[in-house]
C-alpha cells in the first residue's frame, strides 16, 4: 500500500512517499516541493503541477495532509493555507486518490506515542524506526510522519523492512 504524506507550505510543502509491506515501511522518496513563481496565482498552479506528478508516479492509495490550524493573531496564513491545501486536494481527486487529513497530535501520538512530542522528538523517532540517515527538512519529516501514521493504522510496522545479507 502507497500513501502520499503532505505538509501544505506555499513557499515549500514537504512530501514523502512511502510504501507499506508486512515486514516495515519503505520509504520511496521524500523531499519539498518549492514553487517558484513570484505571486499567489503561480505558486499555486506551480505546486498544482508539482503534486499532480508526483501523486501520478507514485499512484497512493490514500494522500494524507495535516490538518487546519491557526493562530488567531495570524488568520492571513489560514487562509493562504486553505488556497493550498485546496490545490491539494484537487490534484489528488483528478487521481481519484482518497485524502485524509490528521491532526498534528494524531501524528505525534502514532510515531512518538506522545501527542506533544516535540519535532524534534517526531524527526528522531522516524530515524530511528525507519534506519534514516542525516537530518530531514522539517517539512518533509512531517510528510513523513503523516504517510508513516496512515501506514500505522492500516496494520503496518513502523519498521524499516530487514534486508538479509
Amino acid at each position: 500500500m502507497v500513501v502520499v504524506g503532505l505538509d501544505p507550505g506555499l513557499r515549500s510543502t514537504g512530501y514523502a512517499v512511502v510504501a507499506g509491506s508486512p515486514p516495515g515501511l519503505v520509504v520511496r522518496e521524500v523531499g519539498v516541493l518549492r514553487p517558484g513563481a513570484p505571486d499567489l496565482a503561480g505558486q499555486l498552479r506551480d505546486l498544482y503541477r508539482e503534486a499532480t506528478a508526483l501523486m501520478r508516479e507514485a499512484r497512493p492509495r490514500w494522500v494524507v495532509l495535516e490538518d487546519v490550524f491557526s493562530h488567531p493573531q495570524h488568520p492571513r496564513t489560514a487562509i493562504l493555507m486553505g488556497h493550498v491545501r485546496g490545490v491539494l486536494y484537487l490534484a489528488a481527486a483528478e487521481l481519484e486518490a482518497p485524502v485524509r487529513a490528521l491532526a498534528p497530535a494524531e501524528v505525534k501520538q502514532a510515531v512518538c506515542g506522545n501527542g506533544r512530542a516535540s519535532k524534534a522528538q517526531v524527526q528522531a523517532a522516524l530515524r530511528a524506526c525507519l534506519g534514516l540517515q542525516g537530518d530531514l527538512d522539517a517539512h518533509a519529516a512531517d510528510a513523513l510522519a503523516l504517510a508513516a501514521t496512515v501506514l500505522v493504522r492500516s496494520g503496518f510496522p513502523l519498521r524499516a523492512p530487514v534486508v538479509a545479507r
